[in-house]
């Protein structure tokens, strides 16, 4: 993890060295806008995402909203940045679906108003876009965190003394659970700052954010941009470390305010009815809109003529399908390539290195789960041209260096699924093989991964998700020269043909859906007359 990542930041911050390359980043007169769209977008949606998450935990968990939002996030989790996005975008534009669900009737619109609500200066609609997708990804966080931090004990303890439920999580469960939480919180708001995709599609365009103006510069034909886009990228850098050192500076000021109220002894139980609301609000919020905005791109992928206000087609058609089908071919086959790749060679990495540990009796430390999120956290735009500089040079270009940089991010969520259940497993089936004469790789093949295969297809699966959602790395590290349903997709949100973009769209959300239902059915195949591996 720190190889590539340190090799590509070098050989992407070098030319920001050279004569010209700063000064020709201040004369761009959109700078100041671009960082502070960086900043404001990365900033408030990590917060909301946060704040949302978390009131979901403190006044939900253990009722039938909490199960059904459950069952609903988690399958979105495996939905592409970029899907997400355009499904938003379908959503909330002036002639997308909300539009048309209140005209004319509601609204008394026509035909589409003259409104910038999408791609709106502020990067609202980018904000919004953001939150949707990292609150499920928080959320399963911290449930995975939930089990090691005894949260139904301190819970117990702080309501039997008089404390409100929302006062209860807050004083006594917040704080080991944000300790567990700190790396993922990082990973999202650096992600948040530092998004191409969903800058491209959601945020604003003069100027947009400063990693979509960096984007386009290393992707320019000509080398003329190269030492703006190296500056620009090492400013970038700058930015993120300035907005983590800014929440780490929240994160104590927050912690000093939890102890102060803790210690006046105040039970807050006012806050538990607000608070509630506002969660079953946010998780509603965050739900209906990731569900309709990828209705939307099935709707459209198949629909025939659909005027405004229509809400639905006058027809359906797959006649988008039928044209598309030739190009599809050889980008779905670029894409499962790379997803197939990158996640088999992942789960070999993270398996071997989870055995090692279990053989060894290793502990893992905190400076090894910082490297394990290192590439999640340094801005994907400021390493990624390096590693395609440094993959030219060793002859390694194309389809091996966007495998190699899809296994970069790959990797880090292969082993977060797979390490708690790894490690969770009974160690005294592996005593008991020992005794009876198997050596520690019989043990491995006969007991250890028949038993966690449904954790090892799971997280196989989460790979496959990341990989097929990868953007920049597949642009940069290819040259442009391998197209997957991502870049494409990506390609065309530029564009107004909403049936194409929703074919793309749709397949590019299609393709990980089908390899976790593969997951979960499998063992339940496998084993189904076993009832204990079954569960």
């Amino acid at each position: 993890m720190a190889v590539p990542v340190a090799a590509g930041l070098a050989a992407t911050l070098g030319p920001a060295l050279a004569p010209g390359a700063l000064s020709a980043l201040l004369a761009w007169p959109g700078l100041p806008r671009a960082v502070m769209l960086s900043l404001t977008t990365g900033l408030a949606s990590t917060t909301l995402a946060l704040a949302i998450t978390l009131l979901i935990l403190a006044t939900l968990r253990g009722t039938r909203a909490f199960a059904a939002l459950l069952r609903l996030l988690s399958p979105l989790l495996s939905v592409p940045h970029a899907a997400a996005a355009l499904g938003l975008a379908f959503l909330i534009a002036p002639s997308g679906w909300i539009a048309r669900a209140l005209s004319p009737w509601a609204t008394g619109w026509s035909q589409a108003p003259d409104l910038l609500i999408l791609n709106d200066p502020a990067g609202l609609s980018l904000t919004l876009g953001l939150v949707a997708k990292e609150v499920p990804f928080l959320l399963l966080m911290a449930l995975a965190a939930w089990p090691q931090i005894a949260a139904p004990s301190r819970l117990t303890l702080a309501q039997t003394l008089g404390y409100g439920q929302t006062a209860a999580f807050a004083f006594t469960v917040l704080p080991p659970l944000y300790r567990q939480l700190r790396l993922p919180v990082y990973a999202v708001l650096a992600y948040a700052m530092t998004s191409v995709e969903m800058g491209m599609i959601l945020g604003p365009n003069l100027p947009p954010p400063l990693s979509v103006q960096v984007a386009g510069w290393m992707t320019e034909a000509s080398l003329a941009q190269r030492g703006t886009a190296a500056a620009g990228a090492a400013l970038q850098l700058v930015l993120v470390l300035a907005a983590l050192a800014l929440w780490r500076g929240a994160e104590i000021a927050a912690r000093h305010g939890l102890t102060g109220m803790a210690t006046a002894g105040l039970r807050l139980p006012g806050l538990d009815a607000p608070a509630r609301l506002l969660a079953l609000a946010g998780g509603a919020a965050v739900t209906a809109g990731l569900i309709a905005g990828l209705a939307g791109l099935a709707l459209w992928s198949v629909a025939g003529l659909w005027r405004f206000p229509a809400a639905l087609p006058e027809s359906l058609s797959l006649a988008t399908w039928a044209r598309a089908a030739p190009s599809l071919a050889p980008i779905t086959g670029n894409t499962l390539g790379l997803a197939l790749g990158s996640a088999g060679l992942a789960l070999i990495l993270v398996t071997a290195c989870l055995e090692a540990e279990h053989r060894f009796r290793l502990r893992p430390s905190a400076p090894a789960l910082w490297l394990l999120w290192l590439p999640l956290i340094v801005p994907q735009i400021t390493f990624l041209p390096g590693l395609h500089r440094l993959a030219l040079e060793l002859g390694a270009g194309g389809f091996v260096a966007a495998l190699a940089g899809h296994l970069v991010f790959v990797l880090p969520y292969v082993f977060l699924s797979l390490a708690p259940a790894w490690r969770a497993l009974d160690p005294r089936f592996a005593t008991l093989a020992a005794s009876l004469g198997a050596r520690p790789g019989r043990s491995l093949w006969a007991i250890r991964l028949p038993l966690l295969l449904r954790p090892l297809l799971t997280a196989f699966a989460v790979g496959f998700a990341v990989s097929v959602g990868q953007y920049l790395a597949t642009l940069l590290l290819s040259g442009g020269r391998i197209a997957t349903l991502t870049t494409e997709a990506v390609s065309l949100s530029s564009g107004g043909n909403r049936r194409l973009i929703g074919v793309y769209a749709l397949l590019q959300m299609a393709l990980p859906a089908l390899v976790f239902a593969l997951a979960l059915l499998g063992p339940a195949l496998l084993y189904r007359n076993r009832r204990g591996m079954a569960a």
